[in-house]
C-alpha cells in the first residue's frame, strides 16, 4: 500500500518551498548535490534511468494522474518525499508564469576520469570554460542524440545542473555522462588518450570534413568568445575549422559542436537513421 500522502502545501514560507527554491543558485546545488528538472515525461525517463529522486512537488489533487502515479511509487522506492502544492507554489519554484505540473529534485551524478571510457566507437565533447547555460543544454542534447558518451567541462564552466542548462538539455542530461577537470589536468589526460583529440579553432587549415574521426575521439571546443587557447591546440592530434562564406567569422558553440558532432556521426555510421 502507497503511504499516504501529505497535506497540500500552501504558504511561500514552507521549508520545502524555500529548499526548492534554491536549486535555482548553484552554491546550494553544490551544497545539497542536487537539482531540480521539470515535467512529467523528463521525470519519468530520470527515474527510468536509476537517477535517485530526493523530492517531487505536484500539483495537489493530481496524485491519480496516470503519469504522477509512476513518479510517486518511484519517489517511494527511493525514499524520497511527495510535495503536493498549489499551482502558484509551482511557478514560485520554476520561477516561470507557466509552471509544469511536476518539479523532482534529483541527485547529481559526476564521473571521475577513470569512468571515461576509451572504446573504438567512443566519443566525447570537451568543452573550454563554456559559459551559456542554454549552449551548454543544446550541447548535451546533440551529444545525446549522436550517440556521444559524454561531457567533459575543462575550467570554470557553466553548471550543467542549473536549471537553465537542465531545461535546454530536453532531458538529455540524464543520458550524457559528466566530468569536470581543470585545464593541467585535461592535458594530462589529453596526453595518455588512446584516439584522437580533435579541437576546433579558426586559425586551423584543416576543413572538418577532410578530418579523421575513426577510433575513440575527443572532440574540443573552445569558449564562446576567446575560442580554443594555444594550449588546449597544442593538446589536439587534429585542429579543424569550418568554412566561413559569408561575413561572420565564427559560429555559436551549440552549432559549431553539433555540425562537428554529425560529420563524426556520418563518418561512423553511414546509413544512420533519422532524427
Amino acid at each position: 500500500m502507497p503511504k499516504p500522502l501529505p497535506d497540500p502545501i500552501t504558504s511561500a514560507g514552507n521549508a520545502e518551498v524555500k529548499r526548492l527554491r534554491s536549486l535555482h543558485e548553484r552554491k546550494f546545488r553544490k551544497q545539497t548535490g542536487l537539482f531540480l528538472a521539470e515535467g512529467t515525461r523528463i521525470c519519468a525517463e530520470a527515474a527510468s534511468l536509476g537517477w535517485t529522486m530526493h523530492r517531487l512537488a505536484f500539483l495537489a489533487g493530481r496524485e491519480g494522474d496516470r503519469m504522477v502515479r509512476p513518479l510517486l511509487e518511484a519517489l517511494e522506492r527511493d525514499r524520497g518525499r511527495p510535495l503536493p502544492m498549489i499551482e502558484s507554489l509551482l511557478s514560485r519554484i520554476s520561477r516561470k508564469d507557466n509552471p509544469q505540473m511536476v518539479l523532482g529534485a534529483f541527485e547529481q551524478r559526476w564521473l571521475a576520469a577513470d569512468d571515461i571510457t576509451s572504446g573504438p566507437a567512443d566519443c566525447w565533447i570537451a568543452l573550454d570554460r563554456v559559459r551559456d547555460p542554454g549552449n551548454l543544454g543544446t550541447i548535451m542534447r546533440t551529444a545525446d542524440a549522436t550517440g556521444a558518451r559524454g561531457i567533459i567541462l575543462i575550467g570554470d564552466c557553466t553548471d550543467p545542473y542549473s536549471v537553465e542548462a537542465v531545461r535546454a538539455s530536453m532531458g538529455a542530461v540524464f543520458n550524457v555522462g559528466l566530468a569536470t577537470m581543470t585545464e593541467d589536468e585535461f592535458i594530462a589526460f589529453a596526453g595518455a588518450w588512446p584516439g584522437r583529440v580533435t579541437g576546433t579553432a579558426l586559425p586551423a587549415s584543416m576543413d572538418y570534413r577532410t578530418a579523421r574521426y575513426d577510433g575513440p575521439m575527443i572532440l574540443l571546443m573552445g569558449n564562446e568568445q576567446a575560442g580554443l587557447p594555444d594550449r588546449l591546440q597544442q593538446a589536439c592530434d587534429q585542429v579543424i575549422r569550418m568554412p566561413m562564406m559569408g561575413r561572420s567569422d565564427s559560429l555559436n558553440l551549440a552549432v559549431a559542436t553539433g555540425v562537428a558532432l554529425y560529420e563524426v556521426l556520418r563518418n561512423r555510421q553511414p546509413a544512420s537513421q533519422d532524427g
